[in-house]
């Protein structure tokens, strides 16, 4: 995820406080072997092959990279490879690969794939990984592909029927909410608003609506009920996508299979349906009610803001949890799944994978996949939610039931981002995941629609208007026509 003031997520995150016990993992050198492997546990001949060999990792700045350049010893003394780590804003690391791949220079022999931002529009510059996997002089995935949360693997990995990278981040909006809040004023709120409020499985955006605006009415806690990431940026085009799936819009015709699986040509959008206009009502009303600071605020601005209890709830980054629970808020915060809709309940999903450059030399792109099993190992994203600059979310069902994992699900743990795996978990089910389009023209159109967005919260434009022009751009945008934006 790209901000406007320069500072990703995951550094906040850092500047915020969120650094957490350090972990140096000696025993990392044995996490690479899976069935049908000798295993790095072993020190098997296959990991040491292309000992003594460099190779370039590019990467956004992110808490489970920065881990792992805190500690590469490991995999290093696994392989004998040495591994160079650079690390950018995204949108500058989508230039710098797309110069590569562009070039065929193959330069950067592990890439951080983004599927919006990298994967789609450059997929033809990735190595299908299957290629390494069906390799029998090559280490297998540890515990196999169906250890990865199945939503995340298509995601983050697919484009096409292709698998080019490996789940290693897992970013996801839920609801984060004044748990000490809601408690103590449940009992007056389900009075006054004839529900109660406390988040279910069945709270719904309506009732979302109604308690913000009991608590912008009834206390003096926090000066207002709900605050959002409605900047004119990607942000915005995040915070709105979940009312609109929720609602039961899309951006394109099938669009959780587009988003799951990706497509070069998504064909028409679909922003002028009812549902998406409907959606856009509904959250033009929503943030109506909401702090005032939200048209100006992207996630960090919103994380910040509700830290400092500007706010009773949001819907934010489950990440963020690794700066609030080290915070004056520690254990007052409740974490579940977004509202429900009339369709759904909808969560933006924002992870992003690593794969091979296909421009880098045949030893260069096997020792690039030694690095890509490794780090996506289970006890590599142990090593990160540990880090103490790491603070990144496991991306692999076995770590979640890794003992010290789950005996750690409470505001004390050394592992803050657990305390919100309930409702990640919850999040990442098929029927509840949020996927934005897996197009290559997704930055074209991401701006489009947060600005149309944008003119609706702040320039009086309706809904209607914005939907329905924002349906027309996007179709430009899919056929190749410069948007007027």
């Amino acid at each position: 995820m790209r901000p406007s003031n320069g500072m990703t997520r995951r550094e906040f995150l850092r500047i915020t406080g969120a650094g957490l016990t350090g972990a140096s993992l000696p025993w990392l050198a044995g996490c690479g072997g899976g069935s049908g492997s000798s295993g790095a546990s072993a020190g098997g001949s296959e990991w040491k092959q292309y000992s003594g060999m460099t190779i370039n990792f590019i990467s956004e700045n992110t808490a489970p990279t920065s881990a792992i350049a805190a500690n590469l010893t490991p995999f290093k003394k696994l392989t004998g490879i040495t591994v160079t780590i650079q690390q950018l804003e995204l949108t500058s690391l989508a230039q710098r690969v797309a110069l590569d791949f562009g070039s065929h220079s193959g330069e950067y022999h592990v890439i951080y794939a983004d599927p919006y931002q990298v994967m789609a529009p450059l997929h033809d510059g990735f190595t299908d990984l299957k290629q390494f996997m069906n390799d029998d002089s090559l280490p297998a995935v540890p515990k196999g592909l169906g250890d990865f949360i199945p939503t995340q693997l298509d995601a983050a990995g697919r484009f096409e029927g292709k698998l080019f990278a490996l789940p290693y981040d897992a970013p996801t909006l839920i609801w984060c909410y004044r748990k000490d809040l809601f408690e103590k004023y449940r009992d007056k709120m389900e009075e006054d608003l004839g529900f109660d409020p406390m988040p279910s499985d069945n709270s719904t955006w309506e009732q979302y609506y109604k308690i913000a605006k009991w608590f912008n009415e009834n206390q003096d806690d926090v000066p207002y009920g709900t605050g959002h990431q409605a900047k004119q940026h990607d942000a915005l085009m995040c915070d709105f996508s979940n009312l609109l799936w929720a609602y039961g819009g899309d951006y394109f015709e099938n669009g959780q299979k587009v988003g799951r699986f990706g497509a070069t040509d998504p064909g028409s959008s679909t922003l002028d349906s009812p549902q998406a206009i409907e959606a856009a009502r509904f959250y033009n009303r929503l943030i109506g009610v909401a702090h005032p600071g939200s048209t100006s605020w992207d996630w960090n601005d919103l994380g910040e803001a509700f830290g400092a209890e500007e706010c009773a709830m949001c819907p934010e980054w489950h990440e963020f949890a690794a700066a609030w629970e080290v915070g004056s808020l520690k254990g007052n915060i409740g974490y579940a799944p977004l509202p429900k809709g009339p369709a759904r309940s909808s969560n933006m999903y924002g992870g992003t994978g690593i794969g091979v450059n296909k421009y880098a030399s045949e030893d260069q792109q096997k020792a690039a996949w030694l690095f890509v099993v490794w780090a996506t190992s289970p006890e590599a994203q142990l090593m990160d939610l540990k880090s103490s600059v790491g603070g990144g979310t496991p991306t692999r069902q076995s770590v979640y039931q890794m003992p010290e994992v789950k005996n750690n699900k409470n505001p004390l743990t050394n592992m803050p981002n657990i305390v919100t795996a309930p409702a990640v978990l919850k999040a990442w089910e098929p029927q509840n995941i949020g996927l934005r389009p897996k197009v290559p023209s997704w930055n074209q159109c991401d701006t489009i629609l947060y600005s149309q967005v944008s003119q609706m919260l702040t320039a009086g434009k309706s809904p209607e208007d914005a939907m329905r022009d924002a349906k027309k751009e996007m179709d430009q945008a899919v056929k190749g026509v410069p948007s007027a934006i």
